[in-house]
């Protein structure tokens, strides 16, 4: 979302570089800055929006919600996933998003312990201005056989179905252990074969699945239409993989959000578990991002 008095289109190279020189380009308007500057084939590659997983900056926003989200739009991030509410209420946050340009397209929510737990779920997701509701991790009980994997897909297909009725899109995030052999296949493929492909979308973490040994474009590819939104962090070389900031590793992001665009993905959110430092981390990884 960008400011209303600078759309991208209305922004000539010649304007830009007339307020680049007057020392008006803040932060907020890097992203259409850098999306104006670019040829009209450069324009139709660009991504024109970042989004970020705030488990990112969970430390941060746990001492300072105001301030951090303050600099996390400052970095350029435009839209959000959240992943807890800290004890605010949708009108508490609606306003602040809005007082820095933000949208919250997504949310992760833990598997509730029954299905009469979803509502609930939904209700605070709509007042939030959500649009998809995301399962992020599942514990044991719903892993490592065929016979738990089979009970996660019918929580999940439940799931999705009171989504839609709620006006919601529902997804499933993975870790690396979903591609686990099990029984001669993987946790993967038997929760996206056996749940409603109309109904229960993906997310693909994309450092996850690279962790694993798996490459996201054939994921994406296989799940065409399916993999709506992607977690984007960056691996070292294999053996270890260590994950690292956007930019800093081996995956080709810029060429996995090209194709995955065209594969049916709405939605990419820079993430990092353990960053050593939150902000700088968004930081860098949002500054490898406007290249894409």
């Amino acid at each position: 979302m960008q400011p209303s008095s600078f759309s991208e289109s209305a922004l000539s190279r010649r304007e830009v570089l007339r307020l680049l020189a007057a020392g008006v380009a803040g932060s907020a308007l890097l992203p259409a800055l850098a999306y104006a500057t670019s040829s009209d084939d450069e324009e139709r590659r660009r991504i024109g929006r970042i989004g970020l997983q705030l488990y990112t900056v969970r430390n941060a926003l746990s001492k300072d919600i105001e301030g951090t989200i303050a600099a996390v739009a400052a970095a350029g991030i435009t839209e959000l996933e959240f992943a807890g509410y800290y004890n605010k209420s949708p009108a508490w946050w609606t306003e602040l998003l809005k007082k820095h340009g933000l949208t919250a397209p997504a949310t992760h929510e833990a598997l509730p312990a029954t299905d009469d737990g979803w509502p609930a779920i939904f209700d605070r997701a709509k007042g939030m201005g959500h649009e998809i509701v995301i399962v992020p991790f599942v514990g044991n009980t719903y892993r490592g056989t065929r016979d738990n994997w089979m009970r996660l897909t019918e929580r999940l297909n439940t799931g999705a179905q009171q989504a839609k009725t709620a006006g919601l899109q529902f997804a499933y995030h993975n870790h690396d252990f979903e591609f686990a052999p099990v029984d001669g296949t993987t946790g993967y493929d038997i929760l996206s074969s056996q749940t409603d492909a109309a109904l229960v979308k993906l997310e693909l973490d994309m450092y996850w699945a690279v962790k694993a040994g798996h490459d996201p474009l054939a994921i994406m590819t296989k799940h065409s239409g399916r993999v709506i939104c992607c977690h984007v962090k960056d691996a070292s070389a294999a053996p270890e993989r260590t994950m690292l900031d956007v930019g800093a590793g081996t995956i080709d992001f810029k060429t996995l959000l090209a194709e995955g665009r065209k594969l049916g993905l709405k939605h990419w959110f820079i993430e990092h578990d353990q960053p050593t430092d939150p902000l700088a981390s968004v930081r860098a990884s949002a500054a490898a991002m406007l290249k894409y």
